[in-house]
């Protein structure tokens, strides 16, 4: 894989570019507006280099981008004007190639590109630009230099840390040091990296307020990129490995002065368990009553790094998905009061944050809960036969969890009905069947707070 500049993503100013290789005019003065001096020069959306000891390194293998802003001393004329740009390789300053941009409008960036025949791998170019207007041309601008380098790094990094090693499991917690090595090839001047594929592309560029480049420079982004601290040199990165234990994978390549890319070589490792454990304050929580749980780090986690809060996520109950966020004490544990109010059981996962940004994977505590009514019946037993047509009998209702207001039941899918439940808890109701066969009686209680509880199925048959 190779993105480097030539597969860079650039969000260009759209106009209509015209390529035509023409002679340079002459500066001439005339009458009327006089153009001047294209300003704002840009090569492959980098800002032009005029020192001629430190040009700009570009991939040009399909030519070279080149831009700049024409002007003339009448700003309230935006008659088009054309821009022309000449380029020579520095040791023969007599081998010019010119290329023209017609209809150009002043005070916007004008592109045109520097064909690719006329530009050497591996050798340095100057080039300048010169606004023609009315048949006259302004002065050339100063130089810019660049060197053309149309060839990717051979050597891929080499990876090695000091606190994750590779190929085994390692205690989790810290930021993971990598120490990225170009091998003595001066060719490298950097590196990029991250933790899942495909690596970000390399240097962006932004078109701003007339047309303007914004180029993005890569080693200002940390998170990926790090600059070699010399060529053919290394770099030292600390990255916070991806949530989670088990494998981790980090994908590296070596960058050079262009920003071609080497191919992409890789290091893994894994990490242990590090996991906080949740206990309630009691071993068996009731339903729908606050417990307190206390969360503590991973053994070892608070020597490495130490933890400063806990997310507990509740999974079941009826603020299901709800997140929690705690701060740690000192010694990196935390109390948590949670009401325990899944009607078939609920469970807590809990990670642990460091002050460093590390996040361990998750701890989990879970318990089931029972919330349906027993039901009896005196004549129609559940699951079997019993009574007959016009043989009364009666159901009763009672909660296996506290705070039962009210049941609600349905026979056979008919409308349902709700009933209040006495001080204990509990309601009966009388029946009498009309027909033989097979029924469902299906019963669920309410809570005072409006909490519907579990439904139950009661299936009986009539003689």
């Amino acid at each position: 894989m190779s993105f480097g500049t030539r597969s860079r993503a650039v969000l260009a100013f759209l106009g209509t570019i015209g390529l035509v290789l023409a002679a340079a005019a002459s500066p001439a003065s005339a009458a009327g507006r006089t153009p001047t001096v294209p300003t704002d020069l840009f090569n492959g959306h980098q800002s032009c280099s005029t020192d001629a000891d430190r040009p700009t390194y570009l991939w040009a293998g399909t030519g070279l981008g080149v831009e700049g802003i024409p002007g003339t001393t009448d700003t309230a004329d935006n008659s088009l004007v054309t821009v022309q740009y000449r380029v020579w390789p520095v040791v023969d300053p007599s081998g010019i190639t010119t290329a023209t941009r017609p209809n150009a409008l002043p005070g916007i960036e004008a592109p045109a590109t520097l064909p690719a025949a006329a530009l050497t791998d591996g050798r340095t170019y100057a080039w300048q630009a010169q606004t023609v207007a009315d048949g006259t041309a302004s002065n050339w601008s100063a130089p810019c230099y660049v060197t053309i380098d149309n060839t990717r790094p051979v050597t891929t990094p080499a990876i090695s840390s000091a606190n994750y090693q590779q190929g085994v499991f390692n205690p989790g917690g810290a930021q993971a040091q990598f120490t990225l090595s170009a091998e003595d090839d001066d060719d490298v001047t950097g590196f990029e990296y991250a933790w899942l594929l495909p690596l970000p592309i390399v240097g962006i560029a932004h078109i701003g307020d007339h047309g303007i480049p914004q180029f993005v420079d890569p080693y200002s982004q940390p998170r990926n990129f790090m600059r070699a601290d010399a060529p053919g040199g290394s770099a030292t990165v600390s990255l916070v490995p991806p949530n989670g234990s088990g494998p981790k994978t980090l994908w590296v390549r070596s960058l050079d002065r262009a920003f071609n890319a080497s191919e992409i070589t890789s290091y893994m490792f894994y990490v242990s368990p590090t996991g906080p454990s949740v206990t309630p304050a009691v071993p068996s929580p009731e339903f729908g009553e606050p417990t307190e749980f206390t969360l503590q780090p991973a053994p070892g986690l608070q020597a490495t790094n130490p933890v400063v809060s806990y997310s507990i996520q509740t999974i079941g109950g009826q603020a299901y998905g709800n997140t929690i966020e705690v701060a740690a004490e000192t010694d990196g544990t935390a109390k948590v009061t949670v009401v325990l109010d899944g009607i078939y059981g609920e469970a807590l996962e809990v990670s642990s944050k460091s002050a460093d940004g590390w996040v361990s994977d998750a701890g989990r505590w879970s318990s089931t809960y029972d919330t349906t009514p027993t039901v009896v019946s005196d004549v129609y037993p559940e699951n079997g036969p019993g009574g007959g047509v016009g043989v009364p009998g009666s159901f009763t209702f009672t909660s296996k969890v506290k705070d039962v207001v009210s049941y609600t039941y349905s026979l056979n899918g008919d409308p349902e009905v709700t009933i209040a439940a006495g001080d204990d808890h509990s309601a009966s109701i009388g029946w009498t069947p009309a027909s033989d066969g097979s029924y469902d009686l299906q019963v669920y209680g309410t809570t005072s707070s409006g909490m519907q509880l579990a439904s139950y199925d009661y299936y009986f048959t009539v003689n």
